[in-house]
């Protein structure tokens, strides 16, 4: 992909404060593929909101484009996000039903960064909401389930509404088996992305994987 400028300071410095898992460098590359994928004129989708940490970037593209950014989630947590878990922040749990609830954190992240206005938050489980879409995307970064059934729905859901030159943005893409419970499923769904003939690989930045289209199907 061409160079593009990056996030302004006090953008990046939201993204940082964010409470998530996407490190800088990878963030940087999100970035990069939003704004660029923001020139088509066509929202810009996540799939895995979390908190919002890399909502924050997608938003900053979409505002600067005049497009808007839009990110789904059931804010009830992944597998590997469960209490036990290694990646369980006891401090989403809502004490009032004990299961997780992200959303209340997202909301003040995106207040917090001047970003409200710029993203619609869609509350529900991805495979319906995708049923539900009806509109092309200039982008598609799916960041959530890492079980098989989670992470091929988000990709058989989503992937479809990708515009001709738009971007497949696949996060947690780990090769190697020890990262089963990370990156495994991710790493099929982007293997294949590239067996499709759909989509191009166009950038790589640690898991992260961009991808471009470039023929129909997926």
């Amino acid at each position: 992909m061409a160079a593009v400028a990056g996030p302004k300071p006090e953008i990046l410095a939201a993204f940082e404060a964010a409470k998530g898992f996407m490190p800088r460098g990878e963030g940087l590359a999100l970035y990069a593929a939003a704004t660029q994928a923001a020139a088509l004129g066509l929202p810009l989708l996540e799939v895995g909101t979390y908190c919002g940490r890399s909502t924050i970037l997608l938003a900053d593209a979409a505002r600067q484009a005049g497009v808007t950014a839009i990110t789904v989630d059931h804010h009830r947590g992944s597998e590997e996000q469960q209490p036990g878990w290694e990646y369980h922040d006891p401090e989403t749990v809502d004490p009032e039903v004990g299961r997780m609830d992200t959303l209340p954190t997202f909301r003040r992240t995106l207040h917090k960064a001047g970003l409200e206005d710029h993203v619609i938050a869609v509350v529900g489980r991805s495979p319906q909401v995708a049923k539900a879409w009806g509109g092309a995307l200039g982008l598609v970064f799916i960041d959530g389930g890492h079980t098989d059934e989670h992470a091929t729905a988000d990709y058989e859901g989503w992937a479809p509404h990708v515009a001709e030159g738009g971007l497949l943005v696949i996060h947690d893409v780990f090769p190697d088996p020890v990262d089963i419970m990370t990156g495994q499923a991710p790493y099929r769904v982007y293997l294949r992305a590239l067996e499709s003939g759909a989509f191009t690989e166009v950038a790589v930045a640690d898991s992260l994987r961009v991808l471009r289209r470039t023929a129909p199907g997926i």
